[in-house]
């Protein structure tokens, strides 16, 4: 087989195994890397390839595998927190290596006949499932995803493992439990708005209105009681209105300037890019990017990531004219 034919034959799969990739490692440029050296590796695996499973579950087995080196493999992750001035946080969580994924690389149509088969397609991907995976042992977290998320049976997991079924069962087990017990209640999915509807684009556009505006107050109004602002990797929680109006107002006053932003989508989420005006230079510059989770007509919970390196998978300029 040739270079084109071989292409042609897994190029299909390119965007399902990122996504893999990036459900296994919380990063979205860890999973592009990890994507590349599958397909290496299966190019240089073809002669051994004797078709005795499908060519997706060949791909699958060689991904897993290889997302299990790289935990394996400390030097992918930073191993230092980064530290950030702040106003002392109502909690703190375990600090968590985490980047939003782009919903332009995603295959989720919103007018799919099957409701159900969207729910939990969008589910699997929300930023609270992804950070709860992350918490999970290596070996847990790659079989509750090949089980519970992509529906390979035991066996086919076994196989791909290089393991038994009793094996996998048990590490099934226990990752469901301990997931049941770190993965938040989080946002009342049956009362938040569909994603592109009215209601969504009302709620989304008043947060927006009140950040370029630096209006603390108008953002504050907009969370539910209960909301949560989180930082990952920082392992600061803010919750409930007082505690968040607390750090949005510190940090406004710390910027000096309110922010620009440009609205995109993260995990099925709302998002914004944030960019932080230059006055001498006469341009905005990449500052974070915020994913929001809504409930019901309101906003449960406001995830901030400082890392603006992810701006290039979302298609995001480089700066924005002031």
């Amino acid at each position: 087989m040739d270079e084109d034919a071989f292409r042609e034959l897994t190029e299909p799969y390119r965007r399902e195994l990122q996504l893999h990739c990036y459900r296994i490692l919380g990063s979205t440029q860890d999973a592009e890397d990890l994507v590349q050296e599958t397909l290496l590796a299966a190019w240089r695996g073809l002669e051994r390839f004797e078709g005795r499973s499908s060519v997706r579950t060949w791909l699958y087995r060689i991904a897993t595998n290889q997302c299990l080196n790289a935990l394996r493999a400390k030097s992918r992750r930073p191993q230092e927190v980064p530290t950030m001035d702040a106003p002392p946080p109502t909690g703190r969580t375990t600090p968590t290596w985490l980047e939003p994924y782009p919903d332009v690389l995603l295959d989720i149509a919103d007018d799919a006949p099957d409701p159900a088969a969207r729910y939990e397609a969008r589910e699997s991907i929300e930023l609270a499932f992804i950070h709860a995976l992350q918490g999970l042992p290596p070996r847990q977290r790659v079989v509750l995803v090949l089980r519970d998320v992509l529906g390979f049976r035991t066996a086919e997991v076994a196989e791909m493992l290089d393991t038994g079924e009793v094996s996998v069962k048990g590490a099934l087990q226990r990752a469901r439990a301990t997931l049941r017990k770190r993965q938040p209640a989080g946002a009342d999915r049956d009362r938040a708005p569909g994603p592109h509807t009215d209601r969504e684009r009302r709620l989304v556009g008043r947060f927006a209105d009140a950040v370029e505006s630096g209006d603390v107050d108008a953002v504050v109004a907009l969370l539910t009681e209960d909301a949560r602002l989180t930082m990952p990797p920082l392992p600061l929680e803010y919750q409930g209105h007082e505690a968040i109006g607390a750090f949005l107002r510190y940090r406004a006053e710390l910027r000096g300037a309110a922010l620009r932003i440009v609205a995109t989508r993260a995990n099925t989420q709302p998002a914004f890019a944030c960019y932080l005006p230059d006055a001498h230079a006469g341009i905005a510059r990449p500052w974070g990017l915020l994913v929001l989770t809504l409930e019901g007509d309101a906003i449960a919970g406001i995830t901030w990531f400082a890392d603006t390196g992810v701006f290039r998978h979302f298609g995001l300029p480089r700066t924005l004219p002031t």
